[in-house]
């Protein structure tokens, strides 16, 4: 059995543990750290590998959590030393510590996290300090313009709220069709039956005008390593409008295309994230734009293109297919749809120049070259395709041939 006051250095040691892993992203709740405590005072471990697993069996609940909670248990138990002490409290023998291991994925997410909490402690110690802000830039300012690639933990939970409540209502197309309406056009039928009702006495002057609809929307969204992170992020935007809409229509292409328009129909958005990570084979791997583009031409066009839609095309155009097959795609995508509006994350660089082949090669095909890589720019996105403000954020694509 060990003291009260051993017991009490594990409780603070896994309840500080349990805070960075929800800082980190992990969901991790009150039960679960009493579960955590209680699971390692009964299993009495032995060694560091037992200590791991007895965590790990509590706090993990799926498989994308367990990156962040290898990094988190790398940095917080073996680098502190923290193991050997719990085991010498716990066991009469502690085995040596072995070789560190090499960095995994999630130590950004984690060191930001450990991160936070320091600074929540100092700023618990240091005496607060009045600043004149008058020239400082607000939180929320910060977090329109900055990078999705370099949020934290925090400021993905902010971006993606913001994200599923930026829904605009897509601009309107004339049509061909006439409906009724208080005034335009005199309507000669309605008005001569109206007049025949009230016995030919009563001329009631009927109108009608164009009928107008909201063009569908289609999305062509590149899923490959160096745009994953920001492809998750736009999915929420989205979700959001497919929330609203019946006729949104979404793929997600890396070396493959896959329709995840019934995932995103789904009402909680991490449901359905979760639901288009399952459905698709090729996340974070290699991009082919050509061979996604040609199956979308020749199995999708005439199911999903009718109605003059508005085409966007979501990639960084880092293509490692032949050119001319990549021209002569994006040629039929951009005569089959009113409108292609490119995004590309890589115009957030000022310096950008467009000197890769697959580049130049889609840019005389597109009607708009847009940014991709923050909230303001997705705003802008969002202005322009209502048609509220058509010109922010918009670079013309002959600008950059």
């Amino acid at each position: 059995m060990t003291s009260t006051a051993a017991r009490s250095r594990i409780t603070d040691n896994i309840v500080y543990f349990a805070r960075t892993l929800r800082k980190a992203g992990v969901p991790v709740g009150p039960a679960s750290v009493v579960d955590a405590v209680n699971a390692v005072e009964v299993s009495g471990i032995e060694s560091r590998d037992d200590l791991y697993w007895t965590l790990h069996a509590v706090f993990v609940r799926k498989h994308e959590h367990k990156v962040l909670f290898d990094e988190a248990f790398r940095i917080y138990w073996q680098s502190r030393g923290l193991i050997e002490k719990m085991l010498a409290i716990l066991s009469p023998v502690a085995p040596p510590r072995g070789a560190p291991e090499k960095p995994k994925a999630g130590q950004t997410r984690v060191s930001q996290a450990f991160q936070a909490a320091q600074d929540r402690v100092a700023e618990e110690t240091v005496p607060e300090i009045e600043v004149d802000a008058k020239f400082t830039v607000s939180g929320k300012e910060l977090l329109q313009k900055k990078d999705f690639a370099q949020m934290t933990a925090e400021e993905v939970e902010e971006a993606k709220r913001a994200l599923k409540s930026m829904v605009m209502p897509m601009d309107r197309i004339r049509l061909r069709r006439l409906k009724s309406a208080s005034r335009g056009r005199i309507d000669p039928r309605q008005t001569m039956r109206a007049s025949m009702r009230a016995g030919g006495e009563i001329i009631d002057m009927k109108y009608r005008k164009p009928a107008e609809k909201r063009p569908p929307f289609v999305v062509l969204c590149d899923i490959s390593g160096s745009m994953s992170q920001y492809s998750r992020l736009l999915l929420h935007f989205l979700h959001g409008i497919t929330a609203e809409r019946r006729d949104v229509h979404t793929f997600l292409f890396g070396t493959r295309l896959t329709n995840v328009t019934r995932q995103l129909r789904m009402k909680d958005p991490d449901e359905a994230l979760d639901a288009c990570s399952d459905g698709v084979e090729d996340w974070s791997g290699g991009t082919r734009i050509a061979s996604a583009l040609h199956d979308f031409n020749r199995h999708w066009s005439r199911r999903v293109l009718s109605g003059n839609p508005t085409v966007l095309l979501i990639t960084d155009g880092l293509e490692r297919d032949t050119d001319e097959d990549l021209e002569r795609e994006m040629d039929r995508l951009h005569r089959s749809c009113r409108r292609l509006i490119w995004l590309n994350p890589l115009l957030r660089f000022d310096g950008f120049e467009a000197k890769a082949r697959g580049i130049r090669a889609m840019l005389p095909h597109v009607d708009e070259f847009r940014a991709a890589h923050s909230l303001d720019a997705v705003a802008d996105l969002a202005a322009a395709l209502s048609g509220t403000s058509g010109n922010s954020g918009k670079t013309s694509p002959r600008n950059w041939l």
